[in-house]
């Protein structure tokens, strides 16, 4: 089935994991005097939205970036909701960028029919300061400072987050999230899939701002001018939490805020219950499902959503049959792939690797045209908004513009520092 889905042109490729899970700190993302890696740090990424590209765990988005799912968590502890992954800048690291974090990519097919992942997050609070001073305090010649060497995985208090995506079609996307909880006692873990339009209407002066509204218990309408109208399903009654992808000016910029709701609503809403941060009428850019669970020791907890562009009435009822059976074709279609001498181990790392891979899969704006006018430096213009004539017409037609998705290798070396397996441990 998988090889049959790959020979058609177009649908099934069109949604897949081309969500970064980090884009803060990249030059995508640049303003101001030019430093890159200072311009938008990780702390402002929870209040300003981005342009170019957004990011999040496990992010699966369509093929322009223009809808986004992904899954944010909070263990009770840390100061801020876990959207993204933390990093350090390459100015920060003793050995250049680095993301520190423990996730691994365990399968993936070529049209995203299936995916799965791993979440490591830890039941203590999330040790950024420890992780960027030390770092900072190393030189060249010293090991990098790993979220492992914290110390914040003793005694395996830590949830094994799995995330499976699996398409019942084309436009027909699944999304299952089990938490194992992997300490010695019962411990509080908030699962908030998240669904929002990435901020495009400010930049291109759009006035047709997407919407998402809650209009049924635990369900979400999803309506953008060019993606048409979609359906975003809760299995369980949770609260929906409904907010503005829009920047907080008043803590980034220090200039008023010309509305009340902001893209860190959802945040202060759950951490702080700042309730009147969270949209009253169920209407905005950006939401989230907030799930409560106390999770037993050894035991787990799963949540389904469902995103779909054809309403359903019965939006579970198929929901693990369909994950199962794209489950088996994967099994499938790589056993033909690596069909061969391979060993069972060699045939397990080469489909892991794959997995690498694909949900490496980024969607990427490169729209030089737009940034050289914008900071009126268009060598084609002289700042004016004609062309220079007889030069502009033939200049611009060889322009790069464009925007899609870029294959980014990642090898997830498994040496020393990472392969130090807690115990009970039932991941890679």
């Amino acid at each position: 089935m998988e090889k049959q889905r790959l020979a058609e042109p177009g649908p099934w490729r069109k949604w897949g994991p081309y969500l970064s899970e980090r884009q803060w700190g990249t030059v995508r993302e640049a303003f101001g005097d030019g430093n890159a890696w200072d311009s938008f740090t990780h702390d402002q990424a929870r209040y300003r939205a981005y342009r170019w590209g957004e990011d999040g765990i496990a992010g699966f988005s369509d093929d322009r970036q223009r809808l986004c799912l992904a899954l944010a968590l909070w263990n009770g502890k840390d100061p801020i909701l876990k959207e993204r992954l933390f990093g350090l800048t390459n100015a920060e690291g003793n050995h250049g960028e680095d993301v520190k974090e423990c996730y691994f990519y365990l399968d993936a097919t070529p049209t995203a029919s299936y995916l799965r992942m791993l979440y490591k997050y830890p039941q203590q609070p999330f040790p950024y300061d420890d992780l960027r001073y030390t770092n900072a305090a190393r030189d060249r010649n010293e090991p990098e400072y790993e979220l492992l060497d914290t110390g914040v995985f003793d005694d395996n208090r830590y949830f094994d987050v799995e995330i499976e995506y699996a398409k019942a079609g084309p436009e027909d996307i699944l999304m299952r999230v089990t938490a194992h909880n992997r300490g010695p006692e019962e411990a509080a873990l908030h699962l908030l899939p998240t669904l929002w339009f990435r901020h495009t209407w400010s930049w291109a002066g759009d006035d047709r701002v997407p919407s998402l509204h809650t209009c049924l218990p635990s369900t979400v309408r999803a309506e953008h001018a060019e993606l048409g109208t979609w359906w975003w399903y809760v299995e369980q009654p949770v609260p929906i939490l409904v907010t503005e992808n829009e920047t907080d000016n008043a803590r980034v910029f220090g200039s008023p805020n010309t509305i009340p709701f902001l893209k860190d609503g959802i945040e202060r809403a759950v951490i702080h219950g700042e309730l009147t941060a969270v949209t009253p009428d169920g209407v905005g850019t950006k939401a989230a499902a907030h799930h409560e669970l106390r999770i037993p020791a050894g035991e787990s907890a799963t949540v389904r959503i469902r995103l779909t562009a054809q309403g359903n009435t019965d939006p579970f009822a198929d929901f693990d049959a369909v994950i199962s059976r794209r489950r088996t074709e994967a099994d499938d279609f790589y056993d033909e792939v690596l069909q061969g001498d391979p060993s069972s181990d060699e045939r397990l790392v080469c489909r892991q690797a794959l997995a690498g891979l694909l949900w490496s899969q980024q969607y990427y704006a490169f729209d030089v045209e737009r940034w050289l006018t914008e900071r009126g430096v268009d060598p084609l213009t002289h700042g004016q908004d004609d062309p220079r004539p007889g030069l502009a017409a033939p200049h611009r037609r060889g322009r790069h513009r464009d925007a899609g998705q870029v294959g980014v290798p990642v090898v997830r070396c498994l040496g020393p520092g990472l392969p130090r397996r807690p115990t009970g441990h039932s991941g890679p």
